[in-house]
């Protein structure tokens, strides 16, 4: 269970707060009271949650690069924080084959960079590294995948995020060992999401943010793989676990100190066809799609995790249905056209699942 009370006043340290996950975690992070800085580039996009938010508002916020170790080490010298969030990544598979080189450099160098500023600073309990579903060695097979199971990817995007994962083991067994957790006091942990819709994402060749612009353009949406099958989960669900996970490697230390998967309920995972299907349903107004027939870099066909670990071990488990995750995301960007207060609608959703989780035993 999320402990409010253990987040206020503790200095919480986020890479990529500028993004999508990180925008939500922070203000979720805010409304318990944590001191929160944040390090990052710039928004990605216009518009985006960081600003339509007013994120940066109730926190520290460092516009920098995860690749500048000299700037990154001394955010962390200078604000000493006692958990940290590494979110900062190149999120997207098709820039990935466009700018393989940067992805690489961002998404395993600058962990390096992280891991090593965790390293050479003193009083950090609890690192959650955030690195991805496609982390693993996708076969195909229809499979769940588990936290044991082979790393890979053969796209560069994934791939990174197999060496990410990789990096962060190498330092955890030779740094922060869970075994010598006595002496350092750090405990690392990896978290691998599904894939996370809500509100107030605009990125390109996403499903969702790309759907809202067409319906919003009242034209249908061109769609790549239809047929394609991901653990969707509205944006709050990982985000409850990495915060879960953040206690108990700060109380338990060592025992937590592995990789986690947080992914959707077993009936939960839908191809992009049933995703659609219910998305134009509840937009309706004349919302549509149709296939792209063109030919595109290869992106997994079928990919699954097994969350029976964070379920088992930390009390976490999905809260919102397909049906309701979805609800949610269109209700925020109906909002955000019409001029809303996003900050005060982006709270309330946090509040709504919480109270929600409450009912069911997470929060």
């Amino acid at each position: 269970m999320i402990q409010p009370a253990f987040w206020k006043g503790r200095r919480v340290l986020i890479t990529g707060h500028t993004g999508f996950k990180g925008s939500w975690l922070s203000l979720w992070l805010q409304g318990m009271g944590a001191e929160v800085i944040g390090y990052a580039l710039p928004p990605a996009t216009q518009p985006n949650l960081f600003e339509v938010a007013g994120v940066a508002r109730q926190m520290v916020s460092i516009l920098a690069d995860i690749r500048d170790a000299e700037r990154l080490g001394a955010a962390f010298a200078r604000h000493r924080p006692e958990v940290v969030f590494h979110l900062a990544a190149q999120a997207e598979i098709l820039p990935s084959y466009a700018h393989p080189a940067e992805t690489y450099a961002t998404n395993v160098m600058g962990t390096v960079n992280l891991l090593d500023a965790v390293r050479q600073t003193t009083g950090i309990r609890a690192v959650v590294v955030v690195t991805s579903d496609k982390c693993y060695d996708n076969r195909e097979s229809g499979q769940a995948y588990r936290e044991d199971d082979p790393l890979g990817g053969v796209d560069p995007y994934s791939s990174s995020k197999g060496c990410a994962e990789l990096v962060t083991a190498a330092y955890r067994h030779s740094f922060f060992a869970p075994a010598d957790h006595a002496r350092h006091g750090t405990a690392l942990a990896t978290a691998r999401a599904g894939n996370a819709i809500g509100g107030g994402d605009w990125s390109a060749n996403r499903l969702i943010p790309d759907a809202i612009r067409a319906f919003l353009d009242r034209r249908p949406l061109q769609v790549r793989h239809p047929g394609a099958i991901r653990p969707w989960q509205h944006v709050l669900e990982p985000l409850a676990g990495y915060l879960m996970l953040a206690e108990q490697l700060h109380r338990q230390g060592p025992s937590f100190a592995e990789a986690w998967n947080f992914g959707p309920a077993e009936d939960s995972t839908h191809s992009v066809e049933q995703v659609l299907q219910v998305l134009v349903g509840i937009w309706s107004d004349g919302a549509a799609w149709t296939g792209d027939g063109t030919s595109h870099p290869h992106e997994a066909h079928h990919l699954r995790l097994d969350a029976s670990k964070a379920i088992a071990a930390l009390g976490w488990h999905p809260v919102w249905s397909l049906d309701s995750a979805l609800r949610m995301t269109v209700d925020w960007y109906r909002a955000h056209s019409h001029d809303a207060d996003m900050a005060a609608i982006s709270r309330q959703q946090i509040n709504d699942y919480c109270r929600q989780a409450g009912r069911s035993g997470t929060t």
